[in-house]
């Protein structure tokens, strides 16, 4: 039987799908680097969207939930947070099995073996088996991971075996520190009842893995870890536990950073109320003027700063009207300071940050600065439209199904994408109309009235060199961008007339 002839024969039709765009980095996220020894070096980070998701972890005496409290309390409550490892001090090796399905964790699956065997090596040694355990009389998971250890101690004395709840899986530990510390996936034995997939701990065991054991990193070079590997995922930062000399290593290095932060220092040194001081943190920093570090004093609290970035770092510059200043904004969880006037000048004048009380019943933080004296919203602002800007153009390159061609109309294509971010730029408050004070270029000059709080600028095709046209290089586009500030002070004059 003959088949009728196929409609594409015709007319064919083929969908080209565009990719999805990508994605701007992320502005709204404060990793918090801590030393607990709950993350390893391999996991190295957790995300983390609510305070009870961190206790779960951390408990709630670690400076780790202590800072993470602050971040959460804030309002607008911060959607996300990331917490990483410093490896402050050398770390164990470790092998962290894989996740226990429900049938594996029911005790049923664990008490009939009396003679259950596995073979495991530490710290490089020859692999051991690890013989005659038995779950008899258990009736939890933690008793099977003691029955265990105290196996495991006998061929590696010190080495650990725990139950977290939290994840569903066992964990193996050496006792030791440093490179030469690890543990190694668990194979079979050679007497007994193999348990090493039961336990989930072998090289095939899905979400099983190793993580071996380093040597202390300074903050600094951790810092650098998390910029490397991922620092499109986070902008703020603060250092848990670190020293004044590890704050201007961090410091020197978010500035000169090709990813955008901010990096927050937390100081209870009552120097820095004192103008006569010279060896605090604020006063310090202050001397090298960075752009990209903000400073807070809390005489009660050590994290105080996870506070303040937890108000800025909730901007959305996707809204009308949302971008703010930090003058005057609060800071749950925060007890606010009595000083005196001479003190908050001291204060200001080491361009620190302070959660402050006034004498109307209100406290407020005061100035929203960054060490080299800009404040810190124009910083955070200015970010956005910068990594907004670049995303844009970059989504229009990548999303095109041809090419952006090399012509006054490729280049009105790319101006027009930077003026869409710009005027949400304006939407958001960001921008606004006014007088450009500096030298300008293409149509504008100095004194010209910005009505729209921007203007872009990208010569004719017909100027750009054959050499740049010859690499596919855009015109150099200008933007001039009149920030909307914001009042942070008021004079009022009243003249009364009898």
């Amino acid at each position: 039987m003959s088949q009728a002839l196929p409609i594409s024969r015709l007319v064919n039709v083929q969908v080209n799908l565009a990719p999805a765009a990508a994605q701007m980095q992320n502005i709204s996220t404060l990793l918090l680097l801590g030393s607990s020894n709950i993350i390893d070096v391999i996991e190295r980070y957790r995300d983390y969207l609510s305070i009870d998701a961190v206790a779960a972890d951390f408990g709630t005496s670690a400076p780790e939930y202590l800072a993470a409290s602050l971040w959460f309390q804030q309002a607008p409550q911060p959607a996300s947070l990331k917490i990483g490892r410093w490896a402050k001090t050398a770390t164990a090796g470790m092998m962290k099995c894989g996740l226990l399905s429900a049938a594996q964790q029911l005790m049923s699956a664990w008490t009939s073996i009396t003679t259950g065997s596995f073979k495991i090596s530490v710290d490089g040694g020859a692999a051991t088996d690890v013989t005659a355990i038995s779950f008899a009389a258990q009736t939890n998971l933690n008793g099977v991971a003691s029955q265990i250890q105290t196996k495991l101690q006998i061929a590696f004395p010190g080495a650990t075996c725990v139950w977290n709840s939290n994840y569903s899986r066992f964990e193996f530990s050496s006792s030791t520190t440093g490179a030469a510390s690890s543990v190694s996936f668990l194979t079979t034995a050679a007497t007994g009842v193999d348990i090493s997939s039961l336990l989930m701990g072998t090289a095939t065991s899905a979400g099983a893995y190793v993580a071996g054991g380093i040597v202390a990193e300074s903050a600094v070079a951790s810092v650098a870890v998390f910029d490397n590997s991922f620092g499109q995922s986070w902008y703020g930062l603060t250092v848990l536990g670190g020293t004044d000399a590890d704050s201007i290593a961090v410091s020197a290095y978010i500035e000169a950073a090709t990813n955008k932060h901010i990096f927050g220092v937390s100081s209870q040194d009552a120097g820095i109320l004192s103008a006569a001081g010279t060896t605090d943190i604020a006063y310090v920093l202050k001397q090298t003027s960075p752009k990209r570090t903000t400073v807070q004093y809390s005489s009660s609290t050590p994290y105080s700063v996870c506070s303040l970035l937890g108000r800025i770092l909730t901007t959305n510059y996707s809204g009308n009207s949302t971008v703010i200043t930090l003058m005057y904004k609060q800071e749950p969880g925060i007890i606010p300071e009595t000083i005196s006037a001479t003190q908050i000048n001291a204060l200001e004048g080491k361009n620190a940050n302070v959660f402050v009380a006034y004498n109307n019943n209100t406290a407020i933080i005061e100035k929203g600065v960054v060490s080299g004296g800009d404040f810190l919203d124009i910083i955070t602002g200015t970010d956005w439209l910068a990594l907004a800007i670049q995303n844009a153009v970059f989504n229009l390159l990548y999303t095109t199904s041809t090419k952006i061609p090399q012509t006054d109309s490729g280049n009105q294509l790319l101006t027009t994408t930077i003026e869409s971010v710009c005027s949400q730029g304006a939407a958001n408050g960001l921008l606004a109309p006014g007088v450009w004070q500096t030298g300008g270029f293409g149509a504008l000059s100095q004194g010209d009235y910005l009505p729209k709080g921007f203007y872009v600028y990208a010569p004719p095709i017909s100027l750009q060199n054959s050499a740049d046209r010859s690499a596919r290089k855009s015109v150099p586009i200008q933007v001039a961008a009149k920030l909307a500030g914001a009042i942070h002070t008021v004079d009022v004059i009243v003249n009364v007339n009898r």
